[in-house]
């Protein structure tokens, strides 16, 4: 009897020994081990990136023990530098491990190209609703005296009219000429040949009516920027807003005159 005991008794210790080290070993690897390979409780607040330049983002994030990875998807922002961050991943604010990458979109280098849409007879409230949703930029509002009120007349890129499929970078800025309602008076057109560029336009306009397309010709006798052509001609009677169209002396152009 005394040697079952005797049996019992080493078993019990043997299986107690046994589960002290599974214990043990269970607390070392949840408490030690694992905590150290995953870096528990080491956490980084990722940084507010955009707007940084590319330049920058090595020595900034290895300062904060993160790292980036360039995105192949691309974007443009005419507000930020070309190669700064538009947009980052995680964002910011988020708690991540140390050495956690964080995945970069730059703005593009070079602004898309987009085709002018045609805004000409539109309602102004329209036409901006377009230019926003394309990604350009409404410019300066010109209202003249024409019979359509509120009605665009005209869109100019850097003070030149465009026509509709014209390709412009994304984000430049659209002027419109519009109409006041008040087109009824009949005028006679001005004498603009001789004049050069800025101050025919500057006299159309003061006369009530508006810029038409400008047509460049090549010519030997007439200094280069001088009108010399225009349509409808001196003295013709026209409406409030109508557009006059002028030929223009440029020695750089081939001749279409």
């Amino acid at each position: 009897m005394s040697k079952f005991k005797d049996a019992s008794k080493k078993i019990a210790i043997h299986l107690a020994l046994v589960i002290t080290i599974v214990i043990t070993l269970a607390f070392l690897f949840l408490k030690v081990f694992l905590p150290s390979y995953t870096n528990h409780g080491q956490t980084v607040t990722v940084p507010d990136l955009e707007g940084y330049e590319f330049e920058q983002l090595d020595d900034f994030l290895k300062e904060r023990n993160l790292r980036y990875e360039i995105t192949l998807d691309s974007g443009f922002n005419n507000e930020l530098k070309p190669l700064s961050v538009l947009k980052q991943n995680p964002k910011a604010g988020n708690k991540v491990k140390n050495g956690r990458k964080i995945y970069i979109t730059l703005n593009a280098k070079n602004a898309p190209l987009i085709k002018m849409p045609n805004l000409v007879n539109s309602p102004l409230k329209n036409a901006q609703e377009i230019i926003a949703n394309i990604g350009l930029v409404r410019g300066e509002i010109v209202y003249v005296p024409d019979i359509g009120i509120n009605v665009v007349l005209e869109q100019k890129y850097r003070g030149r009219s465009i026509r509709e499929g014209f390709e412009i970078p994304k984000g430049s800025q659209i002027d419109l000429v519009v109409g006041d309602g008040l087109g009824n008076q009949i005028l006679d057109v001005p004498n603009l040949i001789g004049m050069d560029e800025v101050d025919g336009e500057f006299l159309i306009i003061g006369s009530g009516l508006r810029m038409g397309n400008i047509n460049y010709v090549q010519t030997d006798s007439v200094p280069q920027g001088t009108i010399i052509l225009q349509n409808p001609p001196a003295g013709a009677e026209v409406r409030t807003g109508d557009p006059i169209e002028v030929w223009i002396s440029d020695l750089s152009r081939n001749s279409n005159f």
